[in-house]
């Protein structure tokens, strides 16, 4: 098994931008379909457990529009093989009370109709 192949780092370096760009736009159809639609997905985030395409969904449409934008701070792309990587990273995003902290995780898994993300987890750090 190949660690950290090129291509597929290049081909999740190219694609992640996308989802950072429908992340702070709020896009729901895109973010929607950036995930993997099995009952199986799930999405760990700051104060929801979500399982399954119906709760992610739901959450993305439920979801207030504002103050999403955020600066990644580190980015870390490894991929196992030709069909597996985990893409973590670290964000900061301003807010009222200053600067906020947190870290995402996600599977990603190449899947007949493309990349998707399998799970995911956000959480913030203490401030």
């Amino acid at each position: 098994m190949t660690i950290n192949d090129p291509k597929v780092i290049a081909e999740l370096e190219a694609l992640y931008p996308q989802y950072e760009q429908a992340l702070v736009t709020n896009d729901v159809e895109k973010l929607v379909e950036m995930f993997w639609a099995g009952r199986q997905v799930m999405r760990f985030g700051v104060t929801e457990n979500l399982y399954g395409p119906a709760e992610l969904e739901a959450f993305r449409k439920a979801r207030p529009a504002a103050n999403l934008a955020r600066a990644v701070k580190r980015l870390d792309i490894v991929s196992f093989g030709s069909d597996f990587a985990s893409i973590t990273l670290e964000f900061e995003r301003a807010s009222a009370k200053g600067p906020v902290r947190g870290r995402q995780s996600q599977v990603w898994v190449r899947l007949p109709e493309g990349w998707r993300i399998v799970q995911a987890h956000v959480s913030l750090l203490p401030a």
